[in-house]
């Protein structure tokens, strides 16, 4: 027992330590200042640290544009993925029909064709459709790449929450609405959040749809490709960019983390 303690700790650690440093290292080349950034050896910690370079990104042209315009998709992907996803999740949890486990393997199915292969035929359909260089074209597409992932976990949710207790609800005298509003409903919510923390960073990251599909409304990823790749941007705008890319996923996780710790286990058994 004490064996296999150890190699969780050991397999948690090594996985923390793979997702944070990348994390660490971005953050303190964002304060680290232009000459010591371009120095080598490079020091790993600097000496001193400066905002000079996340000024330097701020600033320039179309970033607090594209950061709005990914703010919007990001919130038009997760009102349209709960809207499809969430009654498909609940369907899937609650009802037993013929086809539900093929129904549940065509939507992960989906996720095996690679985006770069629809790219030209996304760009012509949407040209068609006058969603082209729209937001809401992007959100479409996000939601798209959200909806596999948001059923899953919206059904593994929805499956550990005991039917008997929606019963016992519509027995004294609830409606299946109320019964799913008043009982379900709350003790789901903290899985439903982490399912919307997953559609944000979803859409927050996708750099691909957004590249492709839009040339004036880019998302803030789409405008730090293009300008590394067509402009060729400095090495201190990418980890300025890196660094501002990944600050709103972190504070939406820390702000709602005692919830949904706390409540977690109510839900997913």
């Amino acid at each position: 027992m004490t064996l296999r303690r150890l190699g969780i700790y050991g397999a948690s650690l090594v996985i923390s330590v793979w997702v944070a440093l990348p994390l660490l290292l971005i953050s303190l080349a964002a304060f680290t200042p232009r000459d010591i950034l371009y120095q080598w050896p490079r020091p790993l910690w600097p000496e001193q640290f400066t905002l000079e370079t996340l000024r330097f990104f701020l600033r320039s042209t179309g970033v607090w544009q594209s950061t709005l315009n990914s703010v919007l998709v990001a919130a038009l992907t997760i009102g349209l993925a709960f809207a499809i996803a969430a009654p498909a999740g609940y369907a899937l949890a609650r009802f037993r029909f013929r086809g539900r486990d093929s129904l549940q393997l065509a939507i992960l199915a989906t996720k095996m064709f690679p985006a770069t292969v629809l790219s030209i035929p996304l760009a012509v359909a949407f040209i068609r459709w006058r969603l082209y260089d729209t937001l809401l074209g992007v959100a479409i597409v996000h939601t798209a790449l959200a909806i596999p992932f948001v059923t899953v976990i919206v059904t593994s949710v929805f499956v550990g929450i005991s039917y008997e207790l929606e019963e016992a609800a519509l027995t004294l005298g609830s409606s299946r609405l109320q019964a799913f509003l008043r009982v379900t409903l709350p003790m789901a919510l903290p899985g439903l959040a982490a399912a919307g923390i997953f559609t944000f960073v979803l859409s927050w990251n996708e750099v691909f749809a957004a590249t492709i599909l839009t040339l004036n409304n880019r998302t803030l990823p789409a405008l730090i490709v293009d300008s590394v790749i067509g402009a060729g941007a400095p090495l201190h705008f990418r980890f300025a960019g890196g660094f501002f890319m990944i600050v709103p996923a972190l504070i939406i996780i820390f702000l709602i983390r005692r919830y949904l710790l706390t409540l977690w286990g109510v839900t997913v058994r």
